[in-house]
């Protein structure tokens, strides 16, 4: 796993340097708590589940899953190191979905208080809620890719969103990252079967657009891509981070 930044809750917010005094001494007191791991696809919290704290992914990955009563599964989302996974305890009582690992995680729980203190924080307060903001545009991509991108254009869509994910939290290196994601998780959350998902895989490698081996994934030509999949980046709104210039 790669490594993060010393703080990756200051890392995650969009400019750490509007920070008070205050506010980052209290970021460092809560980053300075101790992490604890969770091995490669296992639940983290489970659909019903009593939320208690809130989990913040030091390195790994990490899935948002619905099952249905046969079994099936949708993914809804990607958790990235960096990620809150759950900023709601004070205000659900309990889980509407699964979090499940991808990879081995890092990551540390924050008790119920601290989060409430951390929202009312007035420059913390407003990166969370642009955070928040973000993710509720990302799952709006995601249901339009659900609803109206061919199979070509959802694939090379969910690459293009991951890679600018990725690249953000400064987790990319010329052009590659990693990708410990199987086509069948990329199956689950396009709403495509494995097999159609691994054609539309060959279809980009022979475009020449991506190199894709095992955990490693290459963009040989990023405007390609997003040109097939009809990604616009600006939903992420990451035009101020200055690692994408």
């Amino acid at each position: 796993m790669q490594d993060l930044p010393p703080n990756p809750l200051l890392a995650h917010l969009p400019d750490p340097s509007e920070l008070s005094e205050t506010e980052r001494d209290y970021l460092d007191m809560i980053a300075a708590a101790p992490l604890l791991t969770l091995g490669a696809r296992r639940d983290l919290l489970r659909d019903g589940e009593t939320l208690r704290t809130c989990h913040v992914i030091v390195q790994g990955w990490a899935c948002r899953y619905k099952t249905l009563e046969d079994g099936r599964r949708q993914i809804t989302a990607f958790v990235l190191p960096g990620d809150l996974c759950d900023l709601y305890p004070p205000l659900l009582a309990e889980m509407d979905h699964s979090l499940a690992t991808i990879t081995a995680i890092r990551y540390i729980e924050l008790p119920r208080d601290r989060v409430e203190q951390l929202v009312v924080a007035p420059a913390i307060g407003r990166a969370l809620w642009r955070d928040m903001l973000v993710t509720m545009a990302i799952q709006r991509e995601w249901t339009v890719s659900i609803g109206q991108r061919d199979a070509l254009e959802r694939l090379a869509h969910m690459l293009c969103e991951l890679f600018f994910r990725l690249r953000a939290a400064g987790l990319v290196r010329d052009d590659r990252c990693e990708f410990p994601l199987t086509q069948t998780d990329l199956a689950e959350a396009t709403g495509m079967t494995p097999v159609h998902v691994n054609r539309m895989v060959q279809e980009l490698r022979s475009r020449g657009l991506i190199y894709w081996k095992g955990r490693v994934l290459e963009m040989l030509d990023l405007p390609g891509l997003c040109r097939a999949g009809l990604f616009n980046p600006t939903y992420l709104h990451q035009s101020a981070d200055p690692r994408l210039a």
